[in-house]
């Protein structure tokens, strides 16, 4: 199996620009040939796979570009900027989305620690920043591959899915971004659940309180290990979760006072001059100028 294989089959699926849910829960494939410039986005815990063209994005203030040479690992829930400026009919964006389920992460992860030290120890390793760019290695290519050829056979994808997904999943346990999967995935990671819990709850009123005593930690030792894993303070990532949600919400046709509120601002006047502060322009103004499909960025 190679990376063209992965390219041939979603040129089949996918002959023009767009995003496609696959037969495969949490699989979806994507192709663009317009330039995107970056803009706010949320990365739900997934790995994104790129086998032609180049995407871009914004995090920890650093710009990355990353292409077929590199996947995302983002095992958290992630607020930063993402593009595809460089997309042209000639060189068109297309790649692979697949989400990552936690239960099966952690599972998996759970399995590997008992079965003879499969992976290095995590003690010595630097902390996880939120998101990394991970080689791509013969393993994760073949497990990808396998996973995409049950795009165009779906009554395969309802019986072999999950365990395809399950080979992903440990190719990638088993690569580059193992150390740091594990990290995210381990059964210790109070922070990881933390973010899975309000980023399900945005809607809501939680305080960093709230979050510190469901991790079962101290505010400092919460600040501390928070800070850690995202490389943002508590109060900066629930502030840019909930603004780069609306942004999305916003640019996919909500109006702006229905994304504030449902992204937890009870004050649209207190959500227009954050957002206004974040982003040089207000909500309003930003839409306006939205004209690429949020899904594809």
């Amino acid at each position: 199996m190679s990376k063209d294989h992965i390219k041939t089959q979603i040129e089949t699926a996918l002959p023009s620009d767009g995003l496609l849910e696959t037969a495969v829960p949490g699989v979806k494939l994507f192709r663009t040939s317009t330039p995107i410039p970056c803009a706010p986005a949320v990365y739900d815990p997934c790995i994104v796979a790129i086998v032609s063209g180049q995407k871009e994005a914004i995090f920890d203030g650093a710009h990355v570009v990353y292409d077929a040479s590199r996947y995302m690992c983002c095992p958290i829930s992630m607020p930063l900027q993402a593009g595809t400026p460089q997309a042209s009919p000639e060189n068109p964006l297309m790649g692979v989305l697949i989400s990552l389920d936690q239960r099966a992460m952690t599972e998996l992860s759970i399995e590997i620690e008992t079965a003879v030290g499969s992976l290095p120890s995590t003690r010595t390793a630097p902390s996880a920043r939120g998101v990394k760019l991970a080689q791509w290695d013969a393993a994760f290519t073949d497990a990808l591959s396998r996973l995409v050829d049950l795009t165009a056979r779906p009554n395969d994808a309802a019986i072999l899915g999950d365990a395809r997904l399950r080979e992903l999943y440990y190719a990638v346990f088993q690569g580059d971004a193992g150390i740091f999967a594990r990290q995210a995935f381990g059964t210790q990671n109070a922070i990881t659940r933390a973010i899975a819990h309000l980023s399900t709850h945005l809607d809501g009123q939680t305080s960093i309180d709230d979050m510190a005593a469901r991790a079962g930690m101290s505010r400092a030792v919460f600040h501390r290990k928070f800070k850690q894993a995202t490389a943002m303070s508590p109060i900066q990532f629930v502030k840019s979760l909930r603004l780069n949600n609306a942004a999305m919400k916003i640019a996919g046709g909500m109006t702006v006072n229905e994304a504030a509120f449902d992204v937890g601002y009870v004050s649209p006047s207190q959500f227009s001059r954050e957002f206004k502060r974040a982003y040089g322009q207000s909500p309003r103004e930003w839409g306006d100028a939205q004209h690429a499909p949020a899904g594809l960025v």
